[in-house]
């Protein structure tokens, strides 16, 4: 038997900001609001990270780089021009680049320091 993933969880400060930056950019709207654990389309949950310093009883590194939420858009180009739109002050691990197999991606932070990649489907 095969257990199925059923959400993946990422430690915001401010679950209403971050509500709003998973909204505007890729449109995933709330399913569950639980009081500081919200369910959002897709299966992405948003933890307040006074909860979450709670339950693991360790400090929060934001930037840590040791996973990513990756998502995928066609029109790459317009994706990028509303991330900047709405967020102007984005943090970019990279610009739009190339990889040798032809796709197109971006990375960058949300703003509590989770690492996101935007590419073209493959």
């Amino acid at each position: 038997m095969i257990m199925k993933l059923k959400n993946v969880l990422i430690v915001v400060n401010d679950i209403e900001k971050a509500r709003q930056f998973y909204y505007d950019l890729f449109g995933l709207e709330m399913i569950l609001d639980n009081d500081g654990n919200m369910v959002l389309t897709e299966g992405l949950v948003l933890q307040e990270e006074k909860y979450w310093k709670e339950f693991i009883d360790k400090e929060i590194i934001p930037e840590n780089n040791s996973c990513e939420l990756y998502f995928e858009e066609e029109d790459i180009e317009a994706f990028i021009e509303k991330l900047e739109e709405y967020y102007p002050d984005v943090k970019y691990v990279n610009k739009l680049m190339t990889h040798s197999w032809g796709q197109k991606v971006i990375r960058f932070y949300d703003p509590d320091g989770n690492l996101i990649e935007v590419g073209i489907p493959t």
